[in-house]
């Protein structure tokens, strides 16, 4: 499976790592991330264009202002590529549980 590693690059930043946690507890406007964080309005603007493009969010008009919510596709998609490891970790797991003891050593 190839993975470009945009949604990893944009998480790399503890902000936007931040900033991804509130929209996943809860749609919400750049206004309302803003009043929790010590960081300008323009700039959570900016971290969440990058989460936009890593497909992490996604951003629905409402009036106004635009809502962000998670994006399910980009980060089923992060999910199915991590996972990847896990199912790797767990069969070498199994194949050193069952290799016979003389061939441990």
């Amino acid at each position: 499976m190839t993975y470009d590693y945009s949604q990893i690059t944009a998480l790399a930043d503890p902000t936007r790592r931040i900033i991804f946690e509130r929209v996943t507890e809860r749609p919400c406007s750049v206004a309302e991330i803003t009043r929790t964080l010590p960081v300008s309005q323009s700039a959570v603007s900016q971290h969440l264009k990058v989460l936009k493009e890593a497909q992490l969010v996604r951003m629905e008009p409402q009036g106004a202002r635009n809502i962000y919510h998670v994006d399910p596709a980009g980060l089923g998609r992060m999910r199915a590529w991590l996972d990847g490891f896990w199912s790797q970790s767990l069969a070498a797991y199994k194949a050193a549980v069952e290799q016979p003891q003389e061939e441990q050593k």
